[in-house]
């Protein structure tokens, strides 16, 4: 086994849910009812979505977060430990239900999320101290989303710097969030809407992307802003070289874009501890993302690494270590 080939340990903080997945013609206007295609329960959740992600594309994955004790929550701890992730710090708090989210699935493959977070904001800076604490052995990277506490968010930053570890964070769900406290990320990785929300810039062509990702790096000293742009791929910027570049992305027919950033997110991560090439870690990413969206509901939709080899060698596309 080569270096490259072993299962590199990652850390991932961040939300779990239980996702009811409806699919429509359409969405609703106000007051209007509509009748529905198929609705189905789907194991969801930003953090758990990466954290899947991740274990399928052969990451050693630990994750990190708090669930209700109830049916949905005893489900999805059952669930993440059948993609053989460590479930030590998924913790159960009786004061709150297990998160839960609304997803409408229009028949376009674009969806409306409507996320109630419960037991997700209940997560104390001293549970993830403990974690920091408490781990004999080191993580390649940390992986962290805005699905949970502010608080948390910060706090995990901050112990994660003080072990020298890779901060990789998905800068979504947007939250009142100070990105200035951010500093020492290695990747934040927004979509166009959270893009805009945190730089004021819309990303309606590449060059506004890169406008925009610049300002990324300046707000939060980030290393690396990699700008999400769905089906167009994705914008890098490399703050130490001031150079941006622009990765295609592939097409495909949508069926559902739940958890394709998560996707995409993941690959990038694990491709990138592994072969510290970021650009081509973002091709790959492109390519996992383009598979999501061709499934419904979110961890269902989340490809293996030979679904993904399978997925570039089809196409002919040339992408390293794949």
């Amino acid at each position: 086994m080569t270096e490259q080939d072993k299962k590199l340990p990652l850390l991932v903080v961040g939300s779990v849910n239980m996702d009811l997945v409806m699919q429509l013609p359409k969405v609703p206007q106000g007051g209007e009812t509509l009748l529905g295609q198929r609705y189905s329960y789907v194991p969801g959740g930003k953090g758990a979505n990466q954290a899947v992600a991740a274990a399928r594309l052969d990451m050693e994955v630990t994750f990190v977060g708090k669930i209700g004790a109830d049916a949905h929550g005893s489900h999805l701890k059952e669930c993440l430990e059948q993609e053989g992730i460590a479930t030590r710090y998924l913790l159960s708090d009786t004061g709150d239900q297990t998160g839960f989210a609304a997803i409408f699935v229009e028949a376009d493959g674009q969806n409306r999320i409507v996320v109630f977070p419960g037991a997700n904001m209940a997560i104390q800076e001293q549970e993830v101290a403990a974690v920091f604490a408490g781990s004999p052995a080191g993580w390649a990277a940390v992986l962290i989303n805005l699905e949970i506490p502010q608080s948390i968010v910060l706090e995990v930053c901050r112990l994660a710097r003080e072990k020298d570890l890779p901060i990789i964070l998905d800068a979504g769900p947007i939250r009142d969030l100070d990105f200035t406290l951010l500093h020492g990320l290695e990747i934040i990785s927004p979509n166009e809407t959270e893009t805009q929300a945190i730089t004021g810039i819309e990303c309606r062509g590449v060059d506004d992307a890169v406008e925009a990702a610049g300002r990324l790096v300046r707000i939060t000293q980030s290393r690396y802003a990699v700008i999400k742009l769905g089906e167009r791929g994705a914008l890098i910027y490399d703050a130490e070289q001031d150079q941006p570049e622009y990765i295609k992305g592939y097409p495909v027919q949508a069926v559902d874009s739940t958890a394709a950033g998560d996707a995409f997110t993941a690959a990038m991560t694990a491709h990138f501890l592994r072969y510290g090439e970021l650009a081509e870690a973002v091709r790959y990413a492109n390519a996992a993302g383009a598979l999501a969206v061709t499934r419904l509901g979110a961890q269902p939709s989340l490809p293996t690494g030979e679904q993904v080899r399978t997925f570039v060698r089809e196409r002919g596309l040339e992408i390293f270590g794949v």
